[in-house]
């Protein structure tokens, strides 16, 4: 069979249940195609080459027991960690193995997968084009077909905003839904875990193995699921349709409205009125939490020091020392704080009038590898649709859903709080509804 990794997740779980190939073959096929295009995309910075299972890509920031894990920096560039992350064994349970650690941002900070100390993941869909970021290496080997799915995660967009820029499934799951045992932190009170498939039904599968409450991250729960068929309200928020947002981008997203519509859901305004100021609070809090989180690579126990860190670590833990410092406290976390509850308070309102709110994941399509690198307001707000999903703590999916100057264009779904189930759910039927998830890269 040469069209083996061409598979979705679903596909390839039945199709080794007919013994239409084994999992060593499984294995082998993949591994022939990390061997012929990682080399060109960057993809992967460890390869397992005695990976057994279903062979999943796991975005280097999340541990995995004596596979080195580098979290895109020098400073762990020789870490092997002695233990898995939750999501880890959970997928060992699955049957599910690492065929490799994927390339990222350095720690989880950037928004184009160029922040990496082991150079940027290339776009499969034009290699002189970023990824997005921070889950580069993820996304680039799902749309590369370099693995069945991928882990990455989420603080701010990580997993949404490059699956959008090359056209993949990304779930951001509620925050608490999934482990962060194991995962490098970030920001730990938006950090997030979640899947990045070939398909909305394998985005569920995976979010099925990985979720559940764990003794080690007391932040997780439980979420019960509400199962709602039929007619869905679909928000539609006008802050996500306004300035900043490329033309084109935004005829691709209406026209996914449009198509929902078709489907039998009814379109209603929704407002979100502090959304201008998401942006803003999440530059606060993000930096803040940063500087606390970083100071244990402190070169004692972990690398060489701090002075191997990367300019946006660096940027990052400069500005949440300062937001922290005496004096400025009140002036800037004390009030960005106050803004997330204000986010959270926007979205439960919207949500009464509706079961999921729809949008565009990225203001535009993927941009040249290097137009932004110095200009880091110009990168911040490649985030600006992303973040509210992470100030709220709500689910959210970007599912593929057409194409701008040759280039994926992903829509976002977001849903109430551990309703995973609807966003899915809408996900799927738009899906089912069009062919552009089936649309690959060109190699």
């Amino acid at each position: 069979m040469n069209n083996i990794t061409n598979l979705t997740l679903t596909e390839t779980i039945k199709a080794l249940e007919n013994k239409d190939f084994s999992e060593q073959e499984l294995n082998e096929a993949y591994l022939e195609r990390i061997t012929k295009f990682n080399p060109k995309l960057n993809a992967y910075l460890t390869i397992n080459k005695n990976s057994c299972g279903i062979p999943a890509a796991i975005k280097d920031i999340i541990c995995t027991q004596n596979i080195k894990t580098t979290a895109g920096s020098k400073i762990l560039s020789n870490f092997l960690p002695p233990y898995n992350a939750t999501v880890i064994n959970n997928l060992l349970k699955q049957g599910v193995g690492t065929i490799g650690k994927t390339n990222c941002d350095e720690f989880a900070m950037g928004s184009s997968g160029e922040n990496s100390a082991f150079g940027p993941t290339k776009n499969p869909w034009d290699q002189t084009k970023v990824t997005g970021g921070t889950s580069s290496g993820s996304v680039t080997a799902v749309a590369s077909d370099m693995c069945v799915f991928a882990l990455g995660s989420d603080t701010g967009g990580s997993i949404r905003q490059p699956a959008s820029l090359c056209g993949v499934v990304g779930l951001k799951p509620s925050y608490g839904r999934v482990s962060r045992y194991g995962l490098i932190p970030a920001v730990s009170s938006f950090d997030t875990i979640g899947p990045i498939t070939k398909s909305v039904a394998d985005a569920r599968l995976v979010l099925e193995w990985i979720e559940g409450i764990d003794n080690y991250d007391s932040n997780c729960i439980n979420g019960k699921r509400r199962v709602e068929n039929g007619k869905w309200k679909i928000g539609v928020p006008k802050e996500y349709f306004g300035e900043g947002l490329d033309p084109q981008v935004k005829k691709v997203i209406e026209a996914a409205i449009k198509k929902l519509e078709e489907l039998g859901a009814e379109i209603v305004e929704v407002r979100l009125p502090h959304s201008n100021y998401a942006l803003a609070a999440y530059y606060i809090i993000n930096p803040s939490e940063i500087s606390s989180n970083m100071a244990r690579f402190d070169g004692i126990r972990f690398g060489s020091g701090r002075k191997d860190f990367g300019e946006e670590v660096k940027r990052r833990i400069m500005l949440g020392a300062f937001a922290l410092s005496s004096g400025y406290y009140e002036d800037y976390y004390a009030k960005a704080a106050k803004v997330r509850t204000l986010i959270k308070q926007d979205f439960e309102r919207a949500f009464t009038k509706c079961d999921v709110i729809v949008g565009p994941v990225s203001p535009t399509v993927a941009w040249n590898l290097g137009e932004k690198v110095d200009d880091p307001l110009k990168m911040y707000l490649a985030d600006i649709y992303t973040i509210s999903a992470n100030l709220a703590g709500i689910p959210a999916l970007s599912v593929p859903c057409g194409f701008s100057e040759g280039l994926p264009v992903g829509l976002q779904i977001l849903g109430k709080y551990m309703d995973e189930e609807t966003i899915l759910n809408v996900g799927e039927a738009y899906e089912q509804a069009t062919e552009w998830h089936k649309e690959k890269p060109k190699l």
